[in-house]
C-alpha cells in the first residue's frame, strides 16, 4: 500500500490547527483545532470528514502545552481509525511564516533546516517560535516520516528586487534582512491557479490580481503563474487595510507617535498591528458588523468602509499597471468570498479598466469557484475560495514522492 495521507499542522502560540488529507484522491479525512493551549480553559474540536468516525467531537479541559495538544489530535484520529501510526501516512506539512531569503519552496525539515528557521524568528516573532515547537513536536511523534516545511513567503520570493527593496540605504538594509517578502503565499498560490482554470488556461497564459481579504488582507499581482507584487512587506502590517492592522502608514507616524506621543516602541507596535484597521476606525474588525453599522447609518463603519475600499482599489489600480495587462480579478478569504458588497464596491467606478459585475451572479453565495462578471467583461471577476491545507498537503506529498 502506497502512503499517500498528510496531515498539516498549523501551530500558533496557543493554538494549533490540523488537518489529514489523502493525497491518492485529494479527499479530506479529518479536521480541527486546539485552542487556548496551556490554559484551564483549553479547548479541542475535531471533525472526521469523508464518513470517517462517528460527527463532530468536542472536549474541553487544560492542555498543558504542544506536545500534550498534539497527543490529544492524534488520540482522536485512532478514534477514527486515522492513527499517526498508520503506515498510510506519507508526511507531515507545517505552516511556517516566514523563510526569508534562504526558503523558496517546500522544504524537508532536519537539524540544520530547523536552526535556520528558529534563526529567522527576529523577522515573524509573533509566529516562527510557535511554527518550531509544532515541527519539533510532530518530529518526536513521527520521527520515522519526512516533516516538510511549506513557507507563507515563498510564493513571493519571484518578486524582482526593484519591486522587493525598498529606498533605504542599501547596507543596512542588507544587514538586517529589510526587504519585501510577502505572506499568505500559499493562498495566492492556489488561488491564482484556480483562476487560471476558472478561465480554462494553464497559469502561464494568465496575469491575475488576487485580493486574499480576510482578518489580515494582502494583493498579489501574478504574471503567467509568478508572482511579482505583493502587498505585505517585512512584515504582515504593510498593504491593504485589515481587520486590526493598519496598513500602509506613512513611516513619520510612528516617530511622531515617539517624540509627540512619549509612546514605546512596544505602544507603538501593538497599536499598529492590534488596535487599527477596521478595529481602530470604528471599534469592529467584523466585516458583518461594519457592513450592518454602515448600512444603518454609523458614520464611524461608513468611514472605515469607505477607507477599506480606497485602499483595495488602490491596489487593483497599480497592480493593473505593473502587469500591463489583466485577465481576473480574484477575490478570497473570508472577507473576499462572502461579502459581496465588498467585492461590489471595490470594483465600482473602474469599467476604464474593464472591471464591471454581474450584480446578480455577485449575490449568489457558493462554496464553488465562480465568475461574477458578465461574459462579456475585458477582465473576469471572480470569486475562489482558498485551500490553504490542500496547498501544503500538495508541496509536501509532491516533494516527497519525487
Amino acid at each position: 500500500m502506497t502512503a499517500s495521507r498528510v496531515l498539516v499542522l498549523n501551530s500558533g502560540s496557543s493554538s494549533v490547527k490540523y488537518q489529514l488529507l489523502d493525497m491518492a484522491d485529494r479527499s479530506r479525512l479529518a479536521a480541527g483545532l486546539v485552542e487556548r493551549i496551556g490554559e484551564e480553559t483549553s479547548r479541542l474540536v475535531h471533525e472526521p470528514l469523508a464518513g470517517a468516525g462517528g460527527g463532530r467531537r468536542e472536549q474541553t479541559g487544560p492542555i498543558a502545552d504542544h506536545d500534550a495538544a498534539l497527543k490529544a489530535v492524534a488520540a482522536e484520529l485512532a478514534a477514527d481509525g486515522l492513527g499517526l501510526d498508520s503506515p498510510e501516512l506519507a508526511a507531515v506539512g507545517h505552516r511556517v511564516v516566514h523563510g526569508g531569503t534562504r526558503f523558496t519552496r517546500p522544504t524537508v525539515i532536519d537539524d540544520e533546516v530547523l536552526a535556520e528557521i528558529r534563526a529567522l524568528v527576529p523577522l515573524a516573532p509573533l509566529h516562527n517560535p510557535a511554527n518550531v515547537t509544532g515541527i519539533e513536536v510532530a518530529r518526536h511523534l513521527r520521527a520515522d516520516i519526512p516533516q516538510v516545511a511549506v513557507f507563507d513567503t515563498a510564493f513571493h520570493s519571484t518578486i524582482p528586487d526593484h519591486a522587493a527593496q525598498y529606498a533605504i540605504d542599501a547596507a543596512t538594509a542588507a544587514r538586517y534582512s529589510v526587504r519585501r517578502y510577502g505572506f499568505h503565499g500559499t493562498s495566492h498560490a492556489y488561488v491564482s491557479r484556480a483562476a487560471a482554470a476558472l478561465l480554462g488556461k494553464a497559469p502561464e497564459e494568465v496575469n491575475v490580481i488576487v485580493l486574499h481579504l480576510g482578518n489580515g488582507a494582502s494583493a498579489s499581482a501574478v504574471r503567467g503563474g509568478v508572482c511579482v507584487d505583493t502587498s505585505m512587506g517585512l512584515t504582515p502590517l504593510e498593504g491593504l487595510v485589515m481587520g486590526t492592522r493598519s496598513g500602509d502608514l506613512d513611516p513619520a507616524v510612528i516617530f511622531h507617535l515617539a517624540r509627540v506621543g512619549g509612546m514605546s516602541v512596544d505602544e507603538i507596535d501593538s497599536l499598529l498591528n492590534k488596535k487599527s484597521g477596521l478595529l481602530g476606525m470604528c471599534g469592529d474588525n467584523d466585516m458583518r458588523e461594519v457592513l450592518r453599522r454602515a448600512g444603518e447609518g454609523d458614520e464611524a463603519a461608513r468611514t472605515a468602509f469607505a477607507t477599506y475600499i480606497h485602499r483595495l482599489k488602490k491596489y487593483i489600480g497599480a497592480y493593473t499597471a505593473v502587469l500591463g495587462r489583466v485577465d481576473a480579478v480574484v477575490f478570497t478569504a473570508g472577507v473576499g468570498e462572502n461579502a459581496a458588497p465588498v467585492r461590489e464596491a471595490a470594483v465600482a467606478g473602474l469599467e476604464e479598466l474593464g472591471l464591471v459585475l454581474d450584480r446578480e451572479a455577485n449575490a449568489v453565495r457558493s462554496g464553488e469557484a465562480r465568475l461574477i462578471s458578465p461574459a462579456s467583461a475585458r477582465v473576469a471577476v471572480a470569486v475562489v475560495p482558498t485551500d490553504e491545507e490542500l496547498e501544503i498537503a500538495t508541496q509536501a506529498y509532491e516533494l516527497v514522492t519525487r
